[in-house]
């Protein structure tokens, strides 16, 4: 069964969406509902041997009825979020049950008991939609992928989005400076780098350093932590599930934590100047990080006279063409009085972000394929 351990220093929420809506008959099935709920940690309300109040029926954020007792819930309202649970496989009527109820699904236990455990606690967390997750990496060193990273987020957050941004490059200057809030409290990588399991999403939003409406997740100032696989699924995890946007800052080499960090990325922007050495160097990593994230895109910073435009810069890497981020002499004057990239709304910079974010996002968070 999945696990739920975490790190002590998240804090715990002070309210929580409700637990689920059991409806059962059978008290061995309603034992082992009460053990997956508590291992989701989650808290149901139960009703059991009787029809649910339709306030409890319409509220609750899941309801898991049992085969048995489907007749009890027969004729309320639709709704969504209703699962079925048995346990045999052989039963003719389950199928029949699930219509008249307006099931989501049926689950048969015990197999199906890893899957409902994280489904009940999404429904604890108040779980919607995952974020769409940017995935943003510089094809030689000095891009200016950091840069892009820090402009898609604070592009998203100033639309009204939840927003996060994760560096995960632990080699890199930190994204907390190049946004001006190292000096903000909050937890860092470092204090994540035994998470394990199930992070609460909703804790770890609330742990983190804060810029105006964007959360962030950097390193701290002292040495390099590597941060394990299982941790970065963990955190990532849970950034996702809080739903909006996700940027993440990428390294260029791909080791095992970073391979993890790619499978959970929906597109990811490759910057690359226009210069052959860079354009070189950008198909080493689109190569590597090719092998574990698919929708990989070009963005081409074109500086004059550079000889190369930017649909042959992606051609030459074999990539879609994302865009162009021509250049921005005022981010110069601006990073160092603490505005952010993208903080300029009428800039290159916040233009290309706030077109590639309108083209990405739909009304339910997919990606929109080039």
């Amino acid at each position: 069964m999945t696990g739920t351990t975490t790190r002590d220093c998240l804090p715990a929420l002070a309210e929580r969406p409700g637990g689920p809506l059991i409806v059962t008959e059978d008290e061995s099935l309603l034992d082992d509902l009460l053990r997956l709920c508590a291992a989701a940690g989650a808290e149901p309300e139960v009703v059991f041997t009787a029809r649910p109040r339709a306030t409890s029926w319409d509220n609750a954020p899941l309801v898991l009825v049992g085969t048995e007792a489907s007749g009890r819930v027969r004729g309320a309202a639709r709704r969504k979020g209703v699962l079925l649970i048995g346990r045999d496989p052989t039963d003719p009527d389950v199928w029949r049950h699930a219509v008249e109820i307006g099931a989501d699904q049926v689950l048969l236990l015990p197999e199906a008991e890893t899957w409902l455990v994280e489904r009940i606690a999404d429904a604890a967390e108040g779980a919607g939609d995952p974020a769409l997750t940017i995935g943003v990496v510089g094809g030689r060193g000095g891009a200016g992928a950091s840069t892009l990273a820090c402009a898609l987020a604070v592009t998203a957050a100033r639309a009204g989005r939840r927003t996060m941004l994760v560096d995960g490059d632990p080699l890199g200057g930190g994204l907390d400076i190049l946004l001006g809030a190292e000096r903000t409290g909050g937890l860092r990588w470092p204090d994540l780098a035994d998470s394990r399991g199930r992070v609460n999403s909703g804790a770890l939003e609330e742990s983190l350093p804060r810029f105006d409406s964007l959360s962030v997740l950097s390193w701290d100032r002292g040495d390099s932590v590597h941060i394990p696989p299982q941790a970065m699924r963990s955190v990532l995890g849970a950034a996702r599930r809080r739903g909006g946007v996700v940027v993440v800052d990428l390294p260029r080499r791909v080791d095992d934590a970073v391979a993890e960090t790619l499978a959970q990325i929906d597109v990811g922007l490759l910057v690359v100047p226009a210069e052959l050495r860079a354009v070189a160097a950008a198909g080493r990593v689109a190569g590597a990080v090719h092998l574990v994230l698919r929708d990989l895109r070009v963005v081409v910073r074109t500086t004059p006279g550079s000889g190369l435009d930017d649909r042959e810069v992606a051609r030459l890497i074999g990539l879609p063409l994302a865009g162009e981020l021509p250049p921005e002499p005022a981010l110069a004057d601006v990073v160092p009085l603490g505005g952010p990239p993208g903080s300029v709304a009428r800039g290159p910079l916040a233009r290309f972000c706030t077109a590639f974010l309108a083209q990405a996002l739909t009304a339910t968070g997919s990606v929109v394929p080039v």
